[in-house]
């Protein structure tokens, strides 16, 4: 049987988007894994045999047919054997624009229309096996929060089969690992509100993040927040960072940072008293359903708890900007006072008419932590002093150098 390796999916897609190609990932058909391992390549696949080339460290996979047996991302027979084509393994792939490939010689392979697809600008299923894999439900929200600077948008008919999906019950046997994965390279893409609208759109949100999801009809007042609607809000805010090119981390705390308005009794709306500190507990219940790093888990819960805070740095007395550089740990952890302040960013600017205005609160909270941090407990005189007394002493000294920092900007602006 005659051994071929084609160039598959992604590298393909995007070279005809006219798009780096970043990484490059091969099929070969026709082999085994002895053929592979015989010629040097290292096999790292667990359940079907992947390997990476000797030389380039590129993944080749052999061609493989899947068959649904079982609930979630796992639940699949898989097939490798030589006799399996490349057409076949193409079609077990999630859309047709990732369904393409590209022979030995450069010519294009493209069994399933993921051509006229690029150029129409739609994510299309390649096949009703789509709905085999929960997973690709949060897969097409991820492509369209990442092409939708391209005009792509789901076609309405895979847009079915995730609803489809969604109301089976099968995410909820995803594993929260790959929940997370998809939910973090969903954010980190160009337009990670569009993310979440195609999970709202597919139901998908009420099932994997419910707790974001009953945002949208949340009223707000139209002073502060002109688009009104809490969920709209949410997702401006998300694209809003992703405009100041955040960390991931930081457009995940944006996501949960107003989880405590879907907390307020209706009679109270617009308002909404107290939903920050009110909205760490579910932000900690959500980053503990998703097993979040602990990064993002401090980050999150110090953007809810503090947003509002932070939006006030300018007006607070000395004393007040130090509690917050101390409650949002920046003091020992200064190394998060970027995300911080960029999540809080965004939030100011994801509002309607509002999106291109500064943010001078963020230096503000940048001097007080310069400040607060140059004072060191071995500069002060201590002697005859003990335990809190020390701490009484050093927090004063830094409340008097922040008001310091604080006074000398505003004096020279």
């Amino acid at each position: 049987m005659t051994t071929a390796t084609y160039l598959v999916g992604g590298a393909v897609r995007d070279d005809l988007l006219g798009l780096p190609v970043h990484e490059r990932d091969w099929v070969v058909t026709g082999a085994t894994p002895d053929d592979l391992l015989d010629q040097g390549y290292r096999q790292v696949g667990a359940s079907f045999p992947v390997f990476l080339h000797p030389e380039t460290g590129e993944e080749y996979a052999l061609a493989r047919t899947e068959r649904k047996q079982g609930h979630g991302y796992h639940g699949f027979a898989v097939d490798f054997h030589p006799g399996v084509t490349l057409e076949q393994d193409l079609e077990r792939r999630d859309l047709t624009v990732n369904a393409m490939a590209r022979d030995e010689e450069g010519r294009l392979i493209d069994p399933f229309g993921g051509r006229a697809d690029l150029e129409a600008r739609v994510l299309r299923h390649v096949s009703p096996a789509f709905v085999e894999d929960p997973l690709r439900v949060l897969r097409v929200a991820r492509f369209a929060a990442r092409f939708a600077g391209l005009g792509f948008q789901v076609h309405p008919n895979t847009l079915a089969l995730m609803r489809e999906i969604t109301e089976s019950g099968e995410l909820q046997h995803l594993a929260a690992e790959r929940c997370w994965n998809e939910i973090t390279g969903g954010l980190a893409a160009a337009t990670p509100g569009r993310f979440v609208e195609v999970l709202r759109e597919a139901g998908a949100l009420a099932v994997l993040l419910p707790e974001v999801d009953v945002l949208f009809g949340v009223p707000q007042p139209e002073r502060w927040h002109p688009e009104i609607d809490t969920g709209r809000h949410v997702l401006m805010a998300l694209n809003a960072a992703a405009d100041l090119q955040a960390p991931v981390e930081s457009r995940f705390a944006v996501l949960v940072h107003d989880l405590g308005k879907g907390l307020t009794p209706r009679e109270t709306w617009p308002s909404h008293p107290g939903h920050d500190e009110a909205g760490v507990a579910l932000v900690r219940a959500v980053c503990e359903r998703l097993r979040a790093p602990v990064a993002f888990r401090r980050l999150a819960e110090a953007v809810c708890a503090l947003h509002l805070r932070c939006h006030k740095a300018r007006e607070m007395r000395p004393g007040k900007l130090l509690n917050l550089l101390e409650r949002a740990d920046l003091l020992r952890r200064p190394e998060s006072l970027e995300p911080f302040l960029l999540a809080c960013e965004a939030d100011y600017r994801g509002r309607l008419g509002l999106e291109q205005r500064s943010y001078p609160q963020g230096d503000t909270v940048r001097r007080a932590l310069e400040a607060a941090q140059a004072v060191r407990a071995g500069d002060l005189e201590l002697e005859g002093l003990h335990g809190p007394q020390i701490g009484e002493l050093l927090r004063q000294a830094r409340i008097e150098a922040v008001a310091m920092a604080v006074a000398g900007a505003e004096g020279s602006s």
